[in-house]
Formats: C-alpha cells, sequence, structure tokens
C-alpha cells in the first residue's frame, strides 16, 4: 500500500525493495533520473543531488538490500548461537553438559525461560543493582536506566525475573509493538515501577537493535526523512519504529485498520496510554524514558511525539530522559524544538556516550545528511571519567586523523578487561566474549565500544556531579 505524505512538509525516502542491480549502479553516475523521479526515490522538492549525496543513498539502499537478503539466516544464526551460549548453564557446567551429550540427555536451552540469556545479556551477566547507589544519589536514576536498558535485550520471563527478585521493583510489563513500514511487531518496550514510601517512578525502557536483528538494523541504515511544519527533520526509520502510520502519520488517536487481523498497537500510543492510566492512579507518580542504541532514539523521539500533540500532562511527570549510545535523530531545527519542549517543561536529557563508540556518531552531520544531536552530552573515557560537552569527539567517527588514537584507546581498554576485577571489583569482571569483541576494536574501535557493560560501568564509576541537576528539578 502506498504511503500518504500528507502529514509532513517536505520528505526524502528511500524504497530499496523497488531497486533492481542497474539502479543501484544507477543512483552514483546519474541525477536526471531523480529530479524526474522514480521507484525508489521519493522527494517531494525537486532539488540537485551532488556524488556524496548519492554514495550515501547507494550505501543506505545496499545496506537495507542485504539486510533484507540475510535477515532470515542471520537470525537463525543469531539463535543458534544463543542457543549454544545457553548450552553450558542449562547443564551446569561443561563437565555436565559433556556428561548429558554422551548420555543423550542434554538439556536444550528454552527461549522463552528466565533463565536465557540474549547475545548481549551474556556478554555482560550483571542483574544485580549497584547496592553502593542508593534512591536519593543523583546518578541513581542514571544507573538504573543503564540496567533497564540492558535488561530490555532479554526475553519476557528473564526482565519479569530481574525486575522482581532482583530489584526488587514491580514489573508492569513487557511488549512487542508493530511497525507499519515492516508489516510485523519489530519494536520492543518494557515498564517497571520504582516505589517506595517517598517517591514513585516508572521507567520506560525501549529495547535497541539486537546483533542478529535484521529488520532493526534496516531501521539504522535507513536515512529516510520527513520534515514535520514547526519541528524540523527527523530520521524516518526511528519515527516508524516508534509508531508513525503509514496513511496518517501522528494523528492524535491510534488509527485502527478494519478488516484486518487483530495486531499488536504501535509503541507510541500504546505507553502513552499506559502511562496516561498510571499517572492519574498517583498525583506523585513521575516517570522515566531510557534505551540503549536504536531504543535511545525511540526515548528521546517519545517526548517529540507527545509535545506534538500537546501532552501536558505527560510532558509535566515526565523526569528524565536517559540515552545510551544513542544515534542522531533529527537535523538543527529539531533540536531547537526540542530543546525548547524539554526547557519549557523542566526535563532533563542525558544524552550519554563511551569512547569511540561509533553509533552516537551516525548518522552523519554534515552537510549532506543534516543530523545534529542536542542536549547534554556525558562523555566517558575509557577511566570512565566523564565531561559534559556539547559534542563527542570525532562526531562523524571516520576521521583519518582519530584512526591512531582510537586504535591505542582500544589497546588500552584490551588491557583494562583484565585488569578491572582487580581495580574496581569482581562486580566489573570482562567474560570471554567481550575480549573477543574488545580483540577486533584493534581495527575497528567503534563496535565494541557500543557494548552495554562500558555503559552500565559509566554510570557506576563516573561522577555522579553531572547529574546533580536532576535533583534540583
Amino acid at each position: 500500500m502506498a504511503c500518504n505524505k500528507s502529514f509532513s512538509s517536505n520528505h526524502f525516502l528511500l524504497t530499496p525493495e523497488e531497486v533492481g542491480f542497474f539502479d543501484l549502479i544507477y543512483i552514483l553516475f546519474s541525477i536526471t533520473k531523480f529530479e524526474k523521479g522514480n521507484h525508489f526515490l521519493d522527494m517531494s522538492k525537486v532539488e540537485e543531488i551532488n556524488f556524496r549525496r548519492r554514495w550515501f543513498i547507494f550505501l543506505s539502499i545496499l545496506g537495507q538490500k542485504f539486510l533484507k537478503f540475510v535477515s532470515k539466516p542471520l537470525s537463525e544464526l543469531g539463535s543458534g548461537i544463543e542457543v549454544a551460549l545457553n548450552l553450558i548453564p542449562s547443564n551446569r557446567n561443561v563437565f555436565m553438559l559433556m556428561l548429558n551429550f554422551l548420555r543423550g540427555r542434554a538439556v536444550k536451552p528454552d527461549k522463552t525461560s528466565a533463565t536465557f540469556l540474549s547475545f548481549i545479556g551474556i556478554i555482560d551477566k550483571r542483574v544485580e543493582l549497584d547496592s553502593s547507589i542508593k534512591h536519593d544519589d543523583a546518578n541513581y536514576h542514571a544507573a538504573l536506566c543503564a540496567m533497564a536498558s540492558k535488561a530490555s535485550y532479554e526475553n519476557n520471563a528473564c526482565i519479569e525475573t530481574i525486575v522482581k527478585n532482583h530489584w526488587k521493583m514491580e514489573f508492569l510489563g513487557f511488549y512487542d509493538f508493530w511497525n507499519d513500514y515492516q508489516g510485523k511487531a519489530t519494536t520492543q518496550a518494557f515498564l517497571l515501577r520504582d516505589k517506595t514510601c517517598d517517591q514513585d517512578t516508572i521507567v520506560v525502557a525501549f529495547r535497541g537493535t539486537e546483533p542478529f536483528d535484521a529488520d532493526a538494523w534496516c531501521s539504522d541504515f535507513d536515512i529516510s526523512w520527513y520534515e514535520l511544519e514547526g519541528v524540523g527533520k527527523i530520521h524516518g526509520g526511528f519515527m516508524k519504529a516508534l509508531g508513525l502510520h503509514k496513511n496518517d502519520g501522528w494523528p492524535k488517536e491510534e488509527v485502527k485498520q478494519d478488516g484486518k487481523p487483530p495486531r499488536p498497537p504501535r509503541a507510541y500510543y500504546a505507553i502513552r496510554d499506559m502511562l496516561n492510566k498510571l499517572l492519574r492512579q498517583n498525583d506523585e507518580a513521575r516517570y522515566i524514558v531510557t534505551g540503549h542504541s536504536l531504543g535511545g532514539a525511540l526515548a528521546i523521539l517519545f517526548p517529540a511525539v507527545l509535545a506534538m500533540h500537546d501532552e501536558a500532562l505527560l510532558l509535566e511527570r515526565l523526569q528524565g530522559v536517559y540515552t545510551f549510545g544513542q544515534p542522531r535523530v533529527g537535523d538543527e531545527k529539531f533540536g531547537e524544538f526540542m530543546k525548547k519542549q524539554l526547557k519549557e517543561h523542566r526535563v532533563p536529557y542525558f544524552r550519554i556516550v563511551y569512547g569511540n563508540d561509533i553509533v552516537p556518531r551516525l548518522p552523519y552531520d554534515d552537510n549532506v545528511l543534516m543530523y545534529k544531536h542536542f542536549g547534554t552530552c556525558l562523555y566517558y573515557n575509557r577511566h570512565y571519567e566523564v565531561k559534559v560537552v556539547e559534542e563527542e569527539p570525532y562526531r562523524n567517527y571516520f576521521s583519518p586523523l582519530g584512526a591512531i588514537p582510537k586504535m591505542i584507546n582500544a589497546f588500552w581498554e584490551l588491557i583494562r578487561s583484565f585488569t578491572i576485577s582487580y581495580t574496581k571489583g569482581p562486580g566489573y569482571k570482562e567474560g570471554w566474549l567481550l575480549r573477543i569483541f574488545r580483540i577486533i576494536g584493534l581495527v575497528l574501535p567503534g563496535p565494541p565500544a557500543h557494548s552495554t557493560q562500558d555503559y552500565v560501568n559509566a554510570t557506576r564509576l563516573g561522577s555522579s556531579d553531572v547529574f546533580v541537576p536532576l535533583k534540583d528539578i
């Protein structure tokens, strides 16, 4: 079904499914075809497309087509790897696994069980909150959000066990949400309630990009955008994941599709309605939105749509937005719109970036893609020392001048993986799987630095002074 773009004042949309081999090659060498319009590129305004821009279009479409092609085998590969990594704990230890295998009694891991861990969960197996960080500490919510963002990658039973048994909090549910453009439920989030005698806080944690989830990676690779009147240009892939209607944009209320089989609701609308119901139960209750990677993008877009819909109650009760390794989500105009909204409603927004993490440096901030970060950036180095900066170093990552320093930094991160349990305590011990990624980081420093392990460490070991403004609101 064709998409109605009338809700946007301007748009730039890619349709990789419509691109053939010769179209893909032609992208690099033709401007005329783009100006006249075609079946895989939809622009509301005719403009010249230089080679650099065509190159980004080429890479975006190629990446998405490749991901679509390998979607099923990638999912099966990831599933196989996760099952293999869960075999040992399912059979207690290596010796019992071998013994059970010889007996023909090896226990196959149950993917829906509370003990089954995702690939990300296996890299960092910590489930306990840092007991040394108390409710009154300035970094309490940052540390809780880092753990919630990490937990969001697990299955429903596992998250429920973590929240109830380990954190002693109320589990409000894990949900799969519908993506109109992908035609399936590819967005996930869970809600918890952290309630004591003197505070009542709801945490909404969006799941980020899973290593073997081609649909989520497609959202990241999609450089399409929509420009909304008075708001700015926003990344199309992220809006689609949050709940953009294919033919209605962002209506005030979710539009149900008559005659269609029942399907999950869209993320923004379902979460908004749940929060409205929960917050009305207690006038003192507030909530926080968080996420890692793609989840971070959805976390900051959520209040943006609330502002577009004039959801005064939800904006007033929003206690903070914490994102970890979040990519850029809009242009400079969008950043100005959000800064105004966040300031007006006194909402703290902490964009946390660790080291040479590649994801916060994408999509590019240049005169071609025009994506810009905004808000408070808390930048942590490999010692987990934090600085408040406007933009992280090497903002577009692929910098010739930064290549050698990044590799040197990756080397010291690898060394640190063997020493940190002695210098900081056993709770910071790194496993063999993460160390393999640290080794890969010697050549490609960006991906290993995106690990949730470093973000959890940063909120625990870094100075809490940078979060003090949150206590003043």
